[in-house]
């Protein structure tokens, strides 16, 4: 699976106008599930992400997780993290079909609430709008098929 973290003082997602996530300081992640992910791909995500020290101490330093500081975070179903490059116009064959996606992605979100993250979700497959306030900014890139 793959994700992009971001710190946020804040961030919601829309449907229709109408906001269905929201977090207040804490994490916004986009997820994708790749062809060939399972439950424990998620769950791999999901515990690497509850730990993570990306959060300032006391000291400034980066030494906190999302879970020491009590944050919680927005996830986001995010099928373009399957991009393949090669020519003018991105290809997605390597993200997993829409099931197992969708299937990958509620999983994960239930697997990060029991590594202690509260959570609330877009809406997988819909066209959403998302809003966030990047904190620091601090952006990070995960692979769980990457060492």
């Amino acid at each position: 699976m793959r994700a992009i973290l971001q710190r946020v003082l804040r961030a919601e997602v829309a449907v229709n106008g109408e906001t269905v996530g929201r977090t207040g300081p804490g994490l916004m992640i986009l997820v994708c599930a790749m062809q060939g992910d399972d439950e424990a791909a998620a769950e791999k995500l999901a515990a690497k992400i509850a730990k993570m020290r990306i959060f300032k101490d006391d000291q400034g330093k980066m030494n906190l997780s999302v879970r020491d500081t009590g944050g919680s975070a927005l996830v986001v179903s995010q099928f373009t993290l399957a991009a393949d490059l090669r020519g003018n116009r991105p290809g997605f064959s390597t993200a997993a079909a829409p099931e197992q996606g969708q299937r990958l992605y509620e999983h994960f979100a239930a697997a990060l609430a029991r590594e202690g993250v509260p959570n609330q979700t877009g809406i997988f497959g819909a066209d959403m709008q998302v809003s966030l306030i990047n904190d620091g900014p601090v952006t990070i890139w995960i692979d769980t098929a990457q060492p």
